[in-house]
């Protein structure tokens, strides 16, 4: 009886085990950024006709609005832009700078059981691979539920360093303060915007599908996280397939340059300050550096 029983459950244990290793998920998400201070920006702007904002306006939302794919397992997650055909001129270089710095035009790997990850991205032409260590989010868990697509969520906050390469981030400044920062001759990109120091992340989480996996770099959680936002960018879930019939290749993309995220940070920074000199310190577009050339 007890060669019965071991048996028996060495193979439950096998099975579980088994099950759990292929086990596979996929996640939409929609990302969207507030383009509400931009907007106010233009209209002041009686350089700008209708016309020209209404252009302005429709590229801003294909940069502002994206909808990504993660695809995860038990340990580790790939998180991709979903693919478009590109317009006509609308594929220009501008455009996929400005992508890159705004949580797209690459694929991001995370590997929670490493704590790392690895993501591609072009900047300017040129391929860099970023490999670095994940963000350890303190995260406060809040008691307050909320249901989305279905999944009973969780309230969890965290406090981070707002990233200077994320241009979802900037806030054009007023524009006394844009003509006390000529004044003062400052033409340094940053000088042109305005950063928060921290930014408080609010994320929904579901213990139903306990990965503590998310879009983008977000993790850390007992569960997905289903939607994040940071005041100016929500990413929403829209879509989960819990063992999809069709399995993804989650593994880490390895095109490009190596690099650690410190040193993409600062290559970038860099590229910013001298397309700033270029324009005379009058930024990549203009007064106040918010007139971002986009396409060819």
């Amino acid at each position: 009886m007890k060669k019965i029983y071991y048996t028996a459950t060495f193979l439950l244990t096998f099975l579980i085990s088994n099950a759990q290793k292929d086990f596979q998920g996929m996640a939409v998400y929609e990302s969207k950024t507030s383009t509400s201070d931009f907007k106010s920006r233009m209209q002041g702007n009686k350089d700008i006709t209708p016309e020209m904002q209404k252009m302005i306006e429709d590229r801003m939302k294909k940069m502002f609005e994206k909808t990504f794919i993660l695809n995860f397992d038990k340990v580790s997650s790939i998180y991709k832009e979903e693919e478009k055909l590109e317009a006509p001129g609308q594929g220009g270089g501008g455009m996929r700078m400005m992508s890159s710095m705004m949580g797209g035009g690459g694929t991001f790997y995370k590997n929670t059981k490493d704590q790392a990850y690895t993501v591609d991205k072009e900047f300017m032409g040129k391929e860099f691979l970023v490999k670095d260590t994940l963000t350890h989010y303190k995260w406060k868990m809040e008691g307050e539920t909320r249901e989305i697509g279905g999944y009973v969520c969780y309230k969890a906050t965290a406090i981070i360093p707002a990233s200077k390469t994320d241009f979802r981030n900037f806030r054009p400044k007023k524009e006394e303060d844009l003509k006390k920062a000529e004044e003062e001759k400052k033409t340094s990109f940053l000088d042109q915007v305005d950063l928060p120091k921290e930014i408080t992340i609010t994320a929904w989480y579901t213990m139903d599908i306990p990965v503590n996996q998310g879009p983008e770099a977000y993790w850390g959680l007992p569960g997905l996280i289903l939607e994040v936002n940071d005041g100016k960018t929500t990413i929403l879930c829209s879509k989960i397939v819990l063992n999809p019939k069709d399995k993804a290749e989650i593994k880490a993309p390895n095109n490009g340059k190596e690099v650690t995220q410190k040193e993409y940070d600062e290559i970038v920074m860099k590229k910013m300050e001298e397309m700033m000199e270029m324009n005379g310190g009058q930024g990549p577009g203009g007064r106040g550096g918010m007139q971002i050339r986009m396409g060819r």
